[in-house]
């Protein structure tokens, strides 16, 4: 395989029909037999690949380039997905508006060449794959969180997350009831994940206005984490937060499993949790 022939296949199997704008093959390559993957891959373990004959190293995370400079438009997808919710487009779009700023005003002071340079001078093929990986990611959790009706309690969900995927057992972290109690029922659940990053206060109160009762994030802050609580306490609004690294490897997995499939060998470093 060959490093655009990798990245269709992540995009295939997201089902997405378009390269979003954080992801990018930062040095391309072909005849692809032996892969190491990692949520963050930089200088040093380029140079560990280079060394260890592997034939290209895929990062999960944006880690240079386009993919970092243009970071802020996959954020977009968070209005997406709280329009299909049903947040009207204007609050969306209000709600997500200071965080594509400050990803704009990062990405503006990164050093945006840094890892990719090292690539072009030690002749690693090098790519980062995040979008499309945490869409699977996303899928996977919502088709569980289907599974349950409204009824069901905070408790009940975070039991069957562990249930049926594996990465939150395998994974050093526990999921999190950040918001909430474990006997609230859950009511209307979504999962927000597969937009870049998570949207935050102002995005989780946009959802618990207009109709949202249970929340899933990957990561919150610890400042818009107090200030839920703080606005919410006995709401009966819930959030859960199921851990980056965790997650993460939720849309890496079936990847990786996509690859070897095709006969290639494939390597976890730098968090992937097995499934």
């Amino acid at each position: 395989m060959n490093t655009d022939e990798i990245m269709e296949l992540a995009l295939a199997l997201a089902g997405l029909e378009e390269l979003p704008a954080d992801s990018q093959v930062y040095h391309p390559g072909d005849g692809i037999k032996k892969v190491l993957i990692g949520i963050d891959i930089g200088s040093a373990e380029l140079w560990i690949a280079k060394e260890l004959g592997f034939d290209l190293a895929i990062a999960h995370h944006p880690q240079g380039g386009r993919a970092a400079l243009d970071f802020a438009e996959v954020l977009n997808n968070h209005v997406h997905q709280m329009v299909a919710a049903g947040v009207p487009p204007e609050a969306a779009e209000r709600a997500i508006a200071a965080k594509v700023f400050e990803a704009r005003v990062r990405a503006q002071m990164s050093n945006y060449d840094h890892a990719p340079s090292i690539a072009r001078l030690i002749k690693m093929p090098f790519m980062n794959i995040h979008t499309p990986l945490d869409e699977l990611g996303r899928q996977r959790m919502a088709a569980v969180v289907g599974e349950l009706d409204n009824e069901a309690t905070v408790a009940e969900l975070i039991a069957r997350l562990m249930e049926e995927l594996p990465e939150f057992r395998h994974a050093q972290t526990e999921i999190d009831i950040r918001l909430g109690h474990p006997e609230n029922r859950i009511g209307r659940a979504i999962v927000s994940h597969g937009a870049g990053t998570n949207g935050g206060y102002p995005v989780a109160m946009a959802y618990f206005e207009h109709g949202v009762d249970t929340l899933i994030y990957i990561h919150c802050s610890l400042a818009d984490s107090k200030r839920l609580q703080e606005e919410f306490a006995e709401s009966g609004k819930n959030l859960v937060v199921t851990g980056h690294i965790a997650s993460d490897s939720l849309g890496i997995n079936p990847f990786i499993a996509a690859l070897e499939r095709r006969g290639l060998v494939v390597q976890r470093i730098s968090g992937v949790i097995p499934g």
